[in-house]
């Protein structure tokens, strides 16, 4: 073959690829790809989504800081459990409802306990039929449910609850119905920033534990710590696999970050990866941990660190159980410090048992 025809045949086939290439990546195709990618986002929502139902005062406080809080997947307004299958804004003072957000959140983010202690914050659990400047039976507080199973982990956050302020007045019932409210109610505090709200917004951004962990300086945790923890919190070292004693720590109690003692992870939430390092379903509370974009050693990866101390703890996975959200966050027990249950009151930690017990 001559040069020439040689020639002609590499830019054909060179034409042929690229068309090849812009077919492949034309706008129909990206689309499916998109729509793949989306299917996959809202089955791996649906499996993890759970609904919880929160009356407390009225609802358009309610919804607002519930919208504010990491691990909430959506949430509507509405009227539960009154003595009649239907109700509006003007009946539902005779139709005995109460206003009620509903709730759906991701169980791989938050837990029921998290939003629990959120909804307490948020309300005056003692005050009967009157939440701020509303009273009526519809402002009541109630908390109702639709899996048995919330039942216990509701009970024991109003037992919790109970200690600090005697008795409640939130009633606790299996949801019996929920009716959409209207439209102009649905997130009426966005479509209406200035509008009436009973609740504290910005309490939303607090931390939901009061607790003052100070963060040591580099040389004081140099002190402190033996030379792997060192490595492992501040230059992001990696400990060998199977070589904490904490991978294989079963008992009840709470992980803390060992540079400032602040909770991080649960013993209820630990189960074996089968990789050598402590694993969690997710962390105690939504803001005790971030996560960066990790692109070390090659990989693409996402990075853990502690909020509050900056201390590098390991890396988030999707390969965890199913039944626990499907995360698996795979840490140092280099970085942590593992602190009984049976030590926890005397060390300082009992606001923190309901997520152990």
């Amino acid at each position: 073959m001559n040069k020439k025809i040689l020639l002609a045949v590499i830019i054909l086939v060179g034409m042929l690829f690229f068309m090849y290439l812009k077919m492949t990546s034309s706008p129909a195709n990206n689309a499916k790809e998109g729509a793949s990618i989306n299917k996959k986002e809202a089955d791996y929502i649906m499996a993890n989504k759970k609904t919880i139902y929160l009356a407390g005062g009225c609802f358009w406080g309610m919804e607002g800081y519930f919208q504010r809080i990491n691990g909430v997947i959506d949430t509507d307004v509405g009227y539960a459990n009154g003595k009649t299958k239907d109700t509006n804004y003007q009946t539902v003072s005779q139709t005995d409802h109460a206003e009620t957000l509903k709730l759906d959140y991701d169980i791989s983010k938050i837990s029921l306990e998290e939003i629990l202690l959120h909804y307490f914050r948020a309300i005056d659990p003692t005050s009967v039929n009157k939440q701020g400047n509303d009273i009526g039976r519809q402002y009541r507080t109630g908390i109702y449910f639709e899996d048995k199973n919330d039942k216990p982990i509701i009970d024991k956050i109003m037992a919790f609850e109970t200690k600090k302020y005697g008795k409640l007045a939130v009633e606790v019932q299996k949801l019996t119905e929920f009716i959409l409210a209207e439209d102009y109610h649905q997130d009426y505090l966005d479509k209406n920033p200035n509008g009436y709200c009973h609740i504290n917004l910005n309490m939303s951004n607090e931390p939901l534990i009061d607790g003052k962990y100070l963060v040591p300086s580099k040389e004081e945790l140099k002190k402190r710590v033996d030379e792997l923890s060192y490595d492992v919190m501040v230059n992001a070292a990696t400990e060998r696999p199977f070589s904490s004693p904490l991978d294989k720590e079963y008992r009840k109690g709470i992980y803390v970050d060992k540079a400032t003692k602040e909770p991080l992870f649960a013993s209820k939430d630990k189960f074996d990866g089968g990789c050598g390092w402590p694993s969690f379903s997710k962390p105690i509370l939504t803001d005790k941990v971030k996560e960066n974009q990790d692109t070390s050693h090659g990989m693409i990866r996402t990075e853990v660190r502690a909020q509050n101390s900056n201390s590098h703890l390991g890396h988030v996975f999707t390969d965890g159980p199913k039944d626990k959200g499907g995360l698996r966050y795979c840490i140092n027990g280099a970085s942590l410090e593992f602190i009984p249950y049976e030590e926890m009151d005397e060390k300082g930690y009992s606001e923190y048992k309901v997520f152990v017990e």
